[in-house]
């Protein structure tokens, strides 16, 4: 696995199309959620502008962002896009040694 945080072609399509919707052309914001249950659950969040971040990746016209502290916790990690009729979402891998979310939007690290 690289260490670089990567994203495929239609999810560096569909952040361009949000952040240029969302006024920040060519630039989004992505960072980590805990779950609201104290479970560990980490979910991705996805804003435009760069939110004070640090570049992280950068392809296609877009440039994604990211606290730096939260920077050891996307590296390698892969952001993805789908889209069908009954509608369209980010999916992201999960780091290894850690379980992903149903909804593939979201991981839980292992306890050690």
């Amino acid at each position: 696995m690289t260490d670089k945080f990567t994203f495929s072609k239609s999810a560096a399509t569909e952040l361009i199309r949000q952040s240029a919707f969302g006024g920040t052309p060519g630039e989004m914001h992505i960072d980590l959620l805990p779950d609201g249950f104290g479970e560990g659950w980490l979910y991705i969040r996805l804003r435009c502008g760069n939110q004070s971040g640090v570049p992280i990746a950068r392809s296609d016209g877009i440039t994604l962002f990211a606290p730096t502290e939260q920077i050891r916790l996307l590296k390698g990690l892969n952001l993805d896009y789908f889209c069908d009729l009954s509608g369209g979402g980010f999916l992201i891998s999960a780091p290894e040694g850690a379980q992903r979310s149903i909804c593939c939007s979201g991981f839980k690290l292992e306890s050690k």
